[in-house]
């Protein structure tokens, strides 16, 4: 290898840290800047009415001309998610392998994507030159195929990014990792390891995907009417469980869904499905099959599969609904505060005269490393600095813990926060300082206009909801012209709180009355004393605070 010396590698998590999601890391070798990712987050609770969030990006627009590759690990959504936003913004050159460059155009292309990117196709053996670093890739074994870590050679020692992997040791040849290459780069020397820290907290091994395999044909064998199986569109190696199990037991498969479709189309094209001759139905022709020969795979619009599957049982999807004798399979894993969603899907579902196959337990592993495949990983790298990355808080710290158990010392450990800078200069690691980086929150087309003081109204607004006061004054004649009038939505119903709404009518008109004679007319003073003597008067007989908005207008 022919590298410049590398003075100083700063490493810079712009996401997935401290949350599940939006993962993105930044590697700087001397002024080279790589980015390894750029994935969405579904929102949070808290978040209403948000459709995504994608990392703050300001650091790179600010020194994009340094910034020379985005490097992708996989397809999935919360590795490359954000990629339409980000490539509005930069003009980098997109590098990933077949399965994840086809996924990202399609998703490019469904988004109405205008700009022009140049996008280079790697795989496993490929190695990309620039002056401070060199990277070479390795395949490791996650639910999607392609999968590739990423080793960013410098001249002190690579910097490795594992991707979303665990070690299965049934894996098929499409989803084998490169156990070898690991060891190799290893030996030659890791400086700084970033990997997978999703289930550092389960000891053990997670199952393997064969186990899951026979369960869901196990699951098929046991059902006797319709099977509706909900799973995550770009869980290919579970979509290819359902084809096989399909064709075991006789059954055609409907796909639902244009996500779904969407993957499972490019898969299907690009030879990473398997599926026999004959399999595949539309949606449209399902009633021309008896029920025990038709199996329907769904998922939702953002690949998410409860959703939809609540819209089945509540009868009001498009295509489908349950009909009595039907068997529902959930084969995906809860995203984080889903739970209670699910469950309460699986009652619909039992209410709606279904069955869920193997009762309200899912067909479904981790596609994540546990406990000792994490500690697997570390002893092949056997690296001199550690940083866990992609898990909350908790899981980080796990896998801290799990790296100095294999003897990486305590002082070469550091958990990362979003935005935090760490420096590996002279042989040391140390924290050495901030970017900007947080949450951009995706409402409808607006990007990044949706803050925390509009996520706080909408929470006042779920939690109490709104009271409109309005009135019309004549200034030159000073008298109130019309109104007050008070409009309550989400806060009383009207009809049953006359007393409260002509006692509320009473204090704005006083207040209004008070103002008005006034030499000095004061819009804002006026506003803001109806305001809060509304919202006194309103706590002390309701004990809620609904938003008041004065609205005041002039003849």
């Amino acid at each position: 290898m022919n590298i410049r010396k590398a003075e100083s590698i700063k490493l810079i998590a712009l996401g997935g840290v401290g949350e599940l999601g939006k993962n993105m890391y930044v590697v700087e070798v001397n002024e080279e800047i790589f980015i390894v990712d750029a994935g969405l987050m579904f929102p949070e609770d808290e978040m209403l009415g948000i459709d995504v969030v994608i990392p703050d990006i300001s650091y790179l627009t600010q020194n994009q001309d340094r910034v020379k590759a985005i490097l992708l690990t996989h397809g999935h959504e919360d590795h490359i998610g954000a990629l339409p936003y980000v490539l509005d913004a930069l003009n980098v050159p997109v590098y990933g392998t077949r399965l994840t460059l086809a996924l990202v155009k399609a998703k490019l292309k469904e988004q109405g994507f205008k700009g022009t990117v140049k996008f280079n196709e790697i795989n496993s053996s490929s190695r990309l030159s620039f002056s401070y670093a060199e990277i070479s890739f390795f395949k490791t074994n996650h639910s999607i195929p392609d999968s590739v870590g990423v080793c960013i050679h410098t001249s002190e020692g690579a910097i490795v990014h594992t991707g979303d992997f665990k070690f299965d040791q049934s894996a098929s040849e499409l989803y084998r990792p490169e156990i070898g290459k690991m060891d190799r780069i290893g030996d030659e020397g890791v400086l700084c390891l970033l990997s997978d820290s999703t289930e550092a907290e389960k000891p053990g091994y997670t199952i393997s995907e064969a186990v899951v395999a026979r369960q869901t044909c196990d699951a098929f064998s046991s059902a006797k009417g319709r099977i509706i199986v909900a799973c995550f569109a770009s869980d290919i190696n579970r979509i290819q469980h359902v084809f096989n199990a399909a064709h075991k037991n006789g059954r055609k498969v409907a796909v639902v869904g244009k996500n779904l479709l969407r993957i499972y189309e490019i898969a299907f094209r690009l030879g990473y499905l398997n599926i026999p001759e004959n399999l595949m139905i539309p949606i449209g022709d399902i009633d021309k099959y008896d029920h025990n020969q038709i199996v329907i795979l769904t998922t939702g619009n953002q690949g998410e599969p409860i959703e939809v599957l609540q819209k089945i049982a509540k009868q009001t999807h498009k295509q489908v609904h349950i009909q009595q004798g039907d068997s529902v399979l959930i084969a995906a894993s809860p995203i984080r505060g889903s739970e209670l969603l699910i469950f309460r899907t699986i009652d619909l579902i039992y209410r709606a005269g279904a069955n869920v196959l193997l009762g309200s337990r899912t067909v479904k592993v981790s596609s994540h490393g546990s406990e000792e495949e994490l500690k697997l990983m570390l002893n092949l790298m056997r690296p001199k600095f550690f940083i866990p990355v992609h898990g909350e808080y908790r899981m980080l710290k796990a896998h801290a813990k799990i790296a100095e158990s294999t003897n990486v010392p305590t002082e070469n450990i550091l958990i990362p926060d979003k935005g935090e800078v760490i420096e590996i200069k002279h042989g040391k690691i140390r924290s050495a300082g901030r970017v900007p980086a947080g949450n951009v929150l995706i409402d409808g087309y607006g990007i990044g206009d949706v803050g925390n003081i509009v996520l706080r109204d909408r929470k006042l607004l779920s939690q109490d909801g709104i009271l409109l006061t309005v009135v019309t004054l004549n200034r030159k004649e000073k008298r109130i012209a019309a109104g007050p009038e008070i409009i309550s939505r989400g806060f009383v119903y009207v009809r049953e709180s006359e007393k409260l709404i002509e006692e509320a009518t009473k204090i704005v008109r006083d207040i209004v009355e008070k103002n008005i004679t006034k030499d000095i007319f004061d819009w804002s003073g006026l506003k803001q004393e109806m305001r809060d003597s509304l919202n006194y008067y309103l706590f002390e007989k309701t004990k809620r605070r609904p938003m008041i908005l004065p609205i005041i207008m002039e003849v």
